[in-house]
């Protein structure tokens, strides 16, 4: 009976010392590291979330070095990052897609109170002018996020973009769209305040609104003008993303009930609505509502000076004819989202 106990186990030790790898228990903390990433149970599409540590690059790469001890460090910092709240970087699941002079600025510093949500603070412009950088350049721009949270930019030259729709459903056909919108009149005046703030010596608004000012042939080239006519940008939209994905903030409400458009807003990103009334205080010299507490601090906090800036004395009879020449994009506008926002 020794003897045959002393083979048996002579044996093993070599068949054992020579089993296949896969055929092995994976290290504790790899494999630890691989259920973490596993039961994340993210929300949107599994491709849209990158983990941030050095762990992922063992992703499909468990062969006979597993084991290693490279291998199980890395496993460790995977660990140790989820714990510290490092989180994921990911695609963004809600665009702010416009408009410009819309109040994207303001709804996007109002959004970032919500603890449920993060956010780029710069305008990322990949859609539009750095597509060619690829999506991990994108997603590498993006927030470190917990399970849970949503991920979020605004580019407000997407709206206007006719590539736009089809890159962003190439990234996801699931992405939530948000358009701030304002009468298309006083949009183009903001916006034209502003470019006269950097450039004092540009034509007249009244020279730049027409083709030929006798004949009141309304010059829809100039940016600021065709920025307004929402209809037709939407239309574009709508070719690859159903009405329902797509939500329409009044510019107006925004500064005369921001709590009310936040609700808004909120509910439609599937969010608990935290942002409420007492977020918000109104600030009579600038006649904008500014945040009680910002984002991360404890303190007060308005838009920039550049924001709110007085309009110049605009003549009436130009405004007029403005009026006059959006009225029919804008009735159609209505019709398509089935909301009254009251220009006319």
């Amino acid at each position: 009976m020794l003897a045959l106990w002393l083979y048996a186990l002579y044996s093993c030790a070599g068949h054992c010392a020579t089993a296949p790898a896969h055929e092995r228990a994976a290290p504790p903390v790899a494999a630890a590291a691989a259920a973490v990433a596993s039961s994340a149970r993210l929300r949107a599409r599994p491709e849209l979330y990158y983990y941030d540590s050095a762990s992922e690059n063992n992703n499909n790469n468990n062969d006979n070095n597993a084991e290693s001890a490279g291998e199980m460090e890395r496993g460790a910092s995977a660990l140790s990052s989820l714990a510290s709240g490092a989180g994921f970087r990911r695609l963004p699941q809600a665009l702010i897609i416009g408009v410009k002079k819309g109040g994207t600025r303001a709804l996007l510093e109002f959004l970032r109170v919500h603890p449920d949500v993060r956010a780029v603070g710069a305008e990322p412009h990949f859609f539009d002018r750095n597509y060619q950088n690829g999506l991990q350049w994108y997603r590498d721009l993006m927030p470190k996020t917990l399970e849970g949270q949503i991920t979020m930019e605004k580019t407000p030259s997407y709206f206007v973009t006719r590539e736009a729709p089809a890159r962003i459903y190439a990234m996801s056909r699931d992405t939530k769209l948000i358009v701030v919108v304002r009468d298309p009149v006083t949009r183009a005046i903001s916006d034209y305040t502003q470019t006269l703030s950097k450039k004092p010596d540009i034509p007249s608004f009244e020279s730049l609104t027409f083709k030929n000012r006798t004949t009141g042939l309304i010059d829809t080239s100039w940016s600021a003008i065709q920025i307004g006519i929402y209809a037709k940008h939407l239309d574009n939209w709508l070719q690859y993303f159903p009405m329902r994905q797509i939500l329409f903030v009044s510019g107006e409400r925004l500064i005369s009930d921001p709590a009310g458009e936040l609700g808004r807003v909120q509910d439609f990103l599937g969010l608990k609505r935290i942002i409420t009334d007492k977020h918000f205080y109104f600030n009579q010299t600038k006649g904008f509502p500014c945040l009680k507490k910002a984002e991360g601090s404890s303190k007060p906090h308005c838009l920039g000076k550049t924001k709110g800036r007085t309009h110049p004395n605009i003549d009436p009879e130009v405004v007029q004819r403005l009026r006059d020449f959006y009225r029919p994009f804008n009735m159609k506008f209505y019709q398509m989202t089935g909301h009254n926002f009251g220009w006319d």
